[in-house]
């Protein structure tokens, strides 16, 4: 059963360690969940991944890498469509599933963050794709804002709708068909395009 179970997210931004420690201990969080294809930063050295690592393990905080399995850049071009990820496709590769089922498992015995970079939880698949899924397994998400505050994912699909401009109920439409819309039209607007991929090939022939 997983049911009960409750997961956090969290971007780093662009705190410093100690105000991301801050509110991972303000919310008794006990483990990171690392859910960036890529975990390092020019802009935020600090969260390159030895870094954060080390600097959470530190404070006695459990740290796993996840970016292989939930991370929002993967390689595989048949997950774009006209040059853009798609999260549904996404959604259905064994590996996200894999890292669906092993964060709900960790979930069971640890106050789990998935930590990404972005502040805003709307502006990052964390929000966007995986706690969609995580809550369509009876899994309860929480967003940490990098206030502090918690919005509950309820919340989150409450402001999409207000944010993509389709809020308002009307006779053609339930809601769970745009809150699906808005899911679309969202991931359409932050998915990464398939030029990372075209880089991440010349730059492992030139490194041959």
């Amino acid at each position: 059963m997983t049911r009960g179970c409750t997961v956090f997210t969290v971007g780093h931004s662009s705190h410093s360690l100690k105000r991301l420690i801050d509110l991972l201990a303000r919310h008794r969080i006990t483990a990171v969940a690392d859910v960036r294809s890529k975990p390092y930063s020019r802009s935020n050295p600090q969260f390159n991944k030895e870094d954060a690592q080390r600097s959470l393990r530190a404070v006695g905080l459990a740290y796993v890498f996840m970016g292989h399995q939930l991370g929002g850049r993967p390689t595989d071009r048949q997950l774009y469509i006209d040059g853009k990820l798609n999260y549904d496709l996404l959604a259905r590769t064994p590996e996200f599933l894999a890292g669906l089922d092993r964060v709900i498992k960790g979930a069971r015995i640890e106050r789990i963050a998935l930590m990404c970079a972005e502040k805003d939880p709307l502006a990052c698949h964390r929000g966007v794709l995986i706690s969609r899924h995580l809550v369509d397994r009876a899994i309860t998400v929480t967003h940490i804002l990098g206030d502090g505050r918690l919005e509950t994912h309820a919340d989150s699909e409450s402001r999409l709708l207000r944010e993509v401009g389709i809020d308002h109920p009307d006779l053609f439409s339930s809601n769970a068909e745009r809150i699906a819309e808005a899911y679309e039209r969202r991931g359409q607007q932050i998915a990464f395009g398939d030029g990372h991929v075209d880089m991440e090939t010349s730059n492992a022939r030139a490194t041959r």
